[in-house]
């Protein structure tokens, strides 16, 4: 299969201007802005954080099953990217304080992780069916991790800014709903046209599709890694404003540590993508995970260090995150390619649906865990975030930031499977055709059209 034009790849790319919106400025500032807006209990917050993410590890397969039916993924793009800008604009805007105001989030947030299944879910699905060249997915996933690392620098540390100068979360709410939309119409428009090798979808039952995915041991061994990893991410993310703050003494470094983490992942992509040619995926990620491990834990020596150590540290994690994020994504694709040509069928939808199902648990799992990490150190909620913590909650501040990303980043790198490799996909496709029923013609490629 040829290789895909810059626009294309660039095109798809811009779908993570959504992605990495919507799973960074609820994971960074929701959890603030419950316990010190809202005055919302910590516990209480952190399961609100948690709740509605959870409920697409039900639903995002569902959402997989019905694009896969479809046979279309730029159409659910739309649709589906659009509600996630309104609703994410209601999200940060709530009208209450204490209960009422838990439930209000509860209910917005619920809704808009639910309109975001029907973005994320198609969107993955995309990358094992415009190209099925081994190399030609490293490079896809370089470049979304690339717009990805961007769209974090952009809503992670801009989010809190545009909070600071409006004097209130409502401008976040409108600011990255904003960006959602432009990020969808993007990649709408970028994929236009482009050819999409897909089989015939199956009507099997959900039961049986997700018989499927059990039996398809490299997928679930990824993504238990994946989601291990994302939970201590999520941690971190959502520690970032309380690390500021209670560690570092000075809230206003928040855009800094983001600047400071993200940066460098927008230069080491093409490093990654070499290390991924030259050494393989499995490899790269190991060494990705490594790194970012080391780095984190040296961040627990943060109250005896200066800032411009700190910071210096945190481009260090960052050059670890960029890795960790790109090569699990660039092996997705493999995996679900291997196994849909043993099977015969279509079900890149319903795979890409449990991965992002794990992917958004893992990420609303951290909150909860920072959560639960502050009430036991005994942080105090509040309207206006200028409750005097104790010692207690600043050592809860700081582990949280730190001892349990570290660990949650190595603890589950024996489980990676071996690496579904150009010749094993080969074999793979040889296996399916022989087993085909003479006669039968080859699949043709599709182009979508919205």
């Amino acid at each position: 299969m040829s290789q895909l034009t810059t626009g294309v790849r660039a095109g798809y790319a811009t779908g993570s201007f959504v992605t990495g919106a919507f799973g960074t400025v609820p994971g960074l500032l929701l959890l603030p802005y419950l316990t010190d807006s809202l005055a919302v209990p910590a516990a209480v917050a952190g399961l609100l954080v948690l709740a509605p993410k959870a409920w697409d590890v039900l639903f995002n397969p569902v959402a997989g099953r019905i694009s896969d039916r479809a046979g279309v993924r730029r159409p659910f793009l739309l649709r589906g990217g659009i509600a996630v800008a309104v609703l994410f604009a209601l999200l940060f805007a709530g009208p209450f304080t204490g209960a009422a105001a838990a439930v209000y989030v509860a209910l917005v947030f619920l809704l808009c992780a639910t309109a975001y299944a029907f973005f994320q879910v198609p969107y993955v699905a995309m990358a094992a069916e415009i190209t099925e060249d081994y190399d030609e997915r490293t490079r896809l996933m370089a470049w979304r991790m690339a717009f990805l690392a961007l769209a974090i620098l952009v809503s992670g540390a801009g989010a809190p800014a545009v909070r600071d100068l409006a004097g209130g979360y409502w401008a976040v709410g409108v600011a990255v709903g904003a960006l959602i939309l432009v990020g969808t119409l993007a990649t709408v428009a970028g994929t236009r046209g482009v050819p999409v090798s897909r089989r015939v979808s199956s009507t099997a039952t959900p039961r049986e599709l997700l018989a499927a995915v059990r039996g398809s041991r490299p997928f679930r061994l990824l993504l238990i890694v994946f989601v291990v990893q994302a939970v201590g991410l999520g941690t971190m993310l959502a520690g970032v404003d309380y690390f500021a703050r209670l560690v570092l003494g000075d809230g206003g470094l928040q855009t800094l540590l983001f600047v400071g983490f993200v940066g460098p992942a927008l230069v080491v992509m093409p490093l990654w993508q070499r290390v991924g040619r030259r050494h393989g995926k499995r490899v790269g990620l190991v060494a990705a995970s490594l790194l970012f491990a080391a780095a984190v834990a040296g961040l627990g020596l943060s109250r005896a260090l200066p800032v411009a150590a700190v910071l210096a540290l945190m481009a260090v994690v960052g050059v670890g995150y960029a890795g960790m994020q790109v090569f699990p994504l660039a092996m997705l694709p493999d995996v679900i390619t291997a196994q849909e040509r043993r099977d015969g069928t279509a079900r890149a939808g319903l795979f890409a649906g449990v991965w992002t199902a794990g992917e958004t648990l893992g990420l609303a799992l951290g909150p909860g865990v920072y959560g639960l990490v502050l009430a036991l150190g005994g942080y105090v909620a509040s309207t206006d975030g200028a409750v005097t913590q104790s010692s207690g909650a600043v050592l809860a501040a700081l582990l949280g930031f730190t001892a349990i990303p570290a660990v949650l980043a190595v603890v589950a790198l024996p489980l990676l499977p071996p690496e579904a490799t150009p010749s094993a996909t080969t074999s793979a496709t040889t296996s399916a055709t022989t087993s085909a029923p003479a006669g039968t013609p080859p699949e043709p490629d599709h182009e979508e059209t919205a």
